[in-house]
């Protein structure tokens, strides 16, 4: 019998609900598409009783805003969608959680999922909880291939959520019989902690409020001012006997010049256009307005020289503007990828291979920046002193996928050329002179040696066969009939004594004493040197 599946959370899965749709919108119920725009007649009162009624169990009202703010307000919905999008874009990795081939076999899957072109977007709609405080993604299961497969990552209205009233931190789906716990293994419910606190308090937009506010209320003012006193005033004169039907033609032409820039009066009337010459108070409203859309940067983007590049004082701002931003995207990238690893990860595994001891683990980030020639010269070191290293961490490290069973390998050159077997056999040889004949059997490097000293290294290995071939001669038959490590160690010892260890010394000697005049003279060493 198969084990229970059991979610992050303790909760037992059931199979059958992971195949319905739990939040569909709908037109008649407490689920619908089309929103209140709270944003409308906002005062500061109003704007009270939705931040209270919020935090009271009851969010929808101020969702709307915060939904209205990201459509009315350019400057919030350019910092936020930038934070949003720099943070989407970034390189995901996954980790295998360890060597074996099922370990290998989870990443893989987990990565070839990750690979949809629509992922990216899909976790633009997760990250929404930067702004809101936090968002519901319902998984789409697709079984129509007898496997669990994710076909679809939806966004859902955060206006058809609540939290409940015990803790203010489990989510809760609204619906006509009543609130609804969200569905195990169906559900990505990511918590932005842009701040400590309730979900719902956690988010930018509870901050940006008050200064969408204060600015709707500037924008007003400023274009009260511009219809008034933004145009020159048209004045229109008329004369002592002008009659009431002159004076309307003259008032009727006023109000045309405005629209149709032209109007005709009788010649006895005159029109004039007074300049409106104001100075200073027209600037209050641009500068209230800047003022707090860098307010609304720095909470946003923790820092305003990447907005407001009139405020930038060179190359030392803008690193330390960087490196605030940095902050926040790592943050951002960590919170994000820790939702993942819970809600979709470790579903996708279950469903498909059964609970694990340990699971693949998905990394969000900008990459480190390393020397990969410095770090695979580390490896071969590192294994060259009888080190161990995975294959997965250095292709992880090299960004090389592992291939598949019928694609054509690349494979290692050898740098040098395989010898000749030698067709006579070599008899014993005890002197210091060389069998004649046994240089012919030497296959030729394969490239003329660099200098001096690289000529006299290959010619001593060619001519150092003769010596050390009485101690191979015949051993590699005798070691294959020993009957035991005591015979083979034997065998080795008798061979051993066949070797002239004063004609190899000598040759040695000669060797290092020639390649020292050659080193200095660069000439070309002679057997006798």
């Amino acid at each position: 019998m198969a084990p229970q599946l059991l979610d992050q959370y303790g909760n037992p899965i059931s199979t059958a609900a992971l195949k319905r749709e739990q939040a569909a919108p709908t037109m008649t119920g407490v689920r619908r598409p089309n929103t209140d725009h709270q944003a409308s007649g906002l005062t500061p009162g109003k704007l009270a009783r939705l931040l209270r009624s919020s935090v009271n169990g009851d969010p929808e009202g101020y969702l709307a805003l915060a939904e209205d703010m990201e459509e009315r307000d350019l400057h919030y919905a350019g910092v936020l969608g930038s934070r949003k999008l720099q943070v989407a874009g970034l390189e995901i990795t996954v980790e295998e959680a360890g060597e074996a081939p099922e370990d290998v076999e989870n990443a893989e899957m987990i990565r070839q999922y990750i690979k949809r072109d629509t992922f990216e977007t899909e976790l633009v709609d997760i990250l929404d909880a930067i702004g809101k405080g936090f968002s519901c993604t319902e998984i789409m299961w697709d079984t129509s291939e007898k496997q669990w497969q994710p076909s679809a990552l939806k966004w859902r209205d955060p206006r058809w959520f609540r939290f409940a009233d015990e803790d203010g931190e489990t989510p809760l789906l609204r619906a006509p019989a009543g609130d609804q716990p969200l569905a195990p293994f169906k559900w990505i419910f990511h918590q932005a902690k842009v701040k400590s606190g309730l979900p719902i308090r956690g988010g930018i937009a509870r901050a940006v409020c008050w200064a969408f506010l204060f600015k709707s209320f500037a924008g007003k003012d400023w274009a009260i001012f511009c219809e008034a006193y933004g145009q020159p005033l048209r004045l229109g004169k008329y004369g002592p006997g002008a009659s009431e039907g002159d004076k309307a033609i003259l008032l009727q032409a006023v109000a045309n010049i405005g629209v149709d820039y032209s109007a005709i009066v009788p010649a006895s009337m005159a029109v004039e256009f007074v300049k409106a010459d104001i100075s200073g108070s027209h600037e209050l409203y641009e500068k209230r307005s800047d003022w707090l859309d860098r307010q609304v940067s720095k909470v946003v983007l923790g820092q305003t020289g990447t907005t407001d590049m009139s405020g930038s004082s060179g190359y030392a701002q803008a690193k330390v503007h960087d490196g605030v931003k940095a902050d926040i995207e790592r943050s951002d990238a960590k919170q994000l990828a820790a939702t993942l690893n819970r809600d979709l990860v470790k579903p996708y595994i279950d469903l498909n291979k059964g609970p694990q001891k340990k699971y693949p683990c998905i990394r969000i980030g900008r990459p480190e920046a390393i020397d990969i020639d410095k770090w695979m010269g580390n490896v071969k070191t590192f294994v060259d002193m009888g080190g161990r290293v995975g294959q997965s961490v250095v292709r992880t490290k090299l960004g090389v996928a592992e291939p598949k069973a019928d694609e054509e390998l690349l494979v290692a050159t050898s740098r040098a050329s395989t010898p000749q077997s030698v067709d006579e056999e070599l008899p014993p040889v005890s002197s210091t002179r060389k069998p004649a004949g046994i240089a012919a059997h030497r296959a030729a490097p394969m490239a003329p040696p660099a200098d001096a000293i690289d000529r006299s290294i290959d010619d001593m290995i060619e001519d150092d066969g003769w010596l050390v071939a009485p101690m191979i001669h015949g051993l590699e038959e005798k070691l294959a009939n020993a009957q035991s490590p005591e015979d083979a160690r034997r065998l080795l010892a008798e061979h051993f004594r066949e070797m002239d260890v004063d004609a190899l010394a000598e040759t040695l000697a000669q060797a290092v004493f020639a390649a020292r005049l050659a080193g200095i003279a660069d000439d070309p060493l002679s057997e006798g040197a």
